[in-house]
């Protein structure tokens, strides 16, 4: 018997079939559309995305003699509306959405989002239902009246092959959760005038479990009543897959999001109001996913006429360390950034260019502002972990994995599986069916781990003198982000 593991990412979508001793046998991808139809705005079509995972599933369904269950991870945060009878109400909002960005900022500076943390224990970013669902009740009330359940990318296919419109504890635990009574709180609902939207959030639960509906086992080419379970959204499952699943484990994400996270035992709400807060069974991830990650290295390849992110790690060897003085601040997204620091009107910079620097100094200083932001967020985490687990798209490339052991001055451990938040949903399913004690054993049994990457002393000292002065020039720049804002504006 089989096991089926789908990854619902922004980008892609996976799903991968485990064999009986819990090897990857088959993975089938899909790429997925993410639409931009005015500036800032990012939405995906909820049905492309369910043909999408129906496509992939049906794809390594029918390389299983009997499937023992179905796992589902995806992306977090957004706003999936459905209606009374579970079909979309428009196009999903995602994560990475800008339009909601002035709403952001105004909570930041009347200091409303850093009290919500000291109950949630996360930023406020435009990302997130609340700013989505403020947006909508100005501009599109018409759609919130239609609607009935707000759910994320992973309740949104679990509500298609179950039937039933529930959120994992994950993807509740923000903007709504009290995380310490693991509740949706009013207080939060009221804090940001949207007491009217308590009956669009679906019951939280910690990792749901349900049946395979008859009309979704025909479009999946699996046996209804065949157990479902939604494990926590992407950012969650992918640190449990790469095994960090004690108290003080660390995991980095090279994807879409960079995303910096450690295991810890209960909810800091009273350190600096950054980064996020996620409820795990038995503990919590503290994580500091950013706006922009993977996609700065497509955008770089595609200004210096590179094929591949693999060209532009050649080319970043070609530079020295501190790509000849050139410093590069990633802060790219339309949505500014939300970790490790919260500002909607953050942009991105080449800082220190003379006739002196060429391609290979920009490669350089591209990967190595990008490192800087993952040892921005660690720190950020308050944790002293012994190892950075990585994992994700830029994984791959062993020029960056060498830069993040040099600047962080840990060693780099990557996953042996290809499809790393997939392992984490296997975990949980594990676990939630049964299968396993726990997820912490499951993860003991099937995680396996590379070599580690080691930092090198040497450029491990020269890079702790850069991240002083990446972040002295980052502070620098920042006031120049509203006059750039304006004219943004006024063009």
């Amino acid at each position: 018997m089989a096991i089926i593991c789908v990854d619902a990412g922004t980008t892609v979508i996976k799903a991968v079939l485990y064999d009986a001793t819990g090897a990857e046998s088959a993975i089938a991808r899909r790429d997925t559309v993410v639409s931009r139809p005015a500036p800032g705005h990012a939405e995906q079509d909820m049905t492309a995305v369910w043909d999408a995972v129906a496509a992939t599933v049906r794809e390594v369904s029918a390389q299983a003699d009997g499937v023992e269950f179905v796992a589902v991870t995806a992306q977090g945060d957004g706003c999936w509306l459905i209606d009374a009878d579970g079909a979309p109400t428009g196009p999903a909002i995602l994560w990475n959405d800008a339009r909601a960005a002035a709403t952001v900022d105004a909570w930041t500076r009347s200091g409303l989002a850093a009290t919500a943390f000291r109950l949630n224990g996360s930023s406020a970013a435009s990302g997130l239902p609340h700013a989505i669902l403020t947006w909508l009740r100005a501009h599109d009330p018409d759609r919130l009246d239609r609607s009935s359940a707000m759910l994320t990318c992973g309740g949104w296919i679990f509500a298609r092959m179950t039937g039933e419109a529930v959120a994992d504890e994950s993807d509740a635990s923000a903007p709504f959760m009290d995380l310490r009574a693991r509740a949706y709180s009013r207080e939060l609902l009221g804090l940001f005038d949207l007491e009217w939207a308590e009956r669009l959030l679906p019951p939280a639960r910690s990792c749901p479990v349900a049946e395979l509906t008859p009309d979704a086992a025909a479009t999946l080419g699996l046996p209804a009543g065949t157990p479902v379970v939604m494990a926590p959204y992407d950012i969650a499952a992918t640190a449990l897959g790469a095994g960090a699943v004690a108290a003080g484990q660390a995991c980095g994400i090279l994807g879409t999001t960079l995303c910096t996270e450690v295991v810890v035992e209960s909810p800091d709400l009273e350190g600096d109001p950054i980064g996020i807060t996620i409820a795990l069974p038995g503990g919590y991830l503290r994580a500091f996913p950013t706006f922009a990650g993977t996609e700065v290295v497509r955008w770089t390849c595609g200004l210096l006429g590179l094929s591949d992110p693999a060209e532009l790690g050649e080319l970043a060897m070609l530079s020295e360390p501190g790509a000849g003085g050139l410093a590069f601040l990633p802060y790219l997204s339309p949505a500014g950034e939300r970790a490790p620091f919260s500002d909607p009107l953050a942009r991105g910079a080449l800082l220190g260019m003379s006739f002196e620097h060429g391609r290979e100094h920009v490669a350089r200083a591209v990967l190595e502002g990008l490192t800087m932001v993952i040892r921005d967020c660690l720190a950020a985490t308050g944790a002293a972990p012994t190892e950075l687990r990585v994992c994700g798209g830029g994984s791959a490339s062993a020029t960056w994995l060498g830069l993040i052991a040099d600047v962080t001055g840990l060693p780099v451990r990557r996953s042996a599986d290809a499809e790393v938040g997939a392992r984490g949903a296997y975990l949980v399913g594990l676990a939630a069916t049964g299968r396993a004690a726990s997820i912490a054993a499951a993860a003991a049994e099937h995680v396996r781990l590379r070599d580690a990457v080691e930092p090198d002393p040497a450029r491990r000292a020269f890079y702790d003198r850069l991240f002083e002065d990446f972040l002295t020039l980052r502070a620098n720049t920042a006031g120049t982000w509203p006059l750039l804002g304006d004219l943004r504006s006024r063009t």
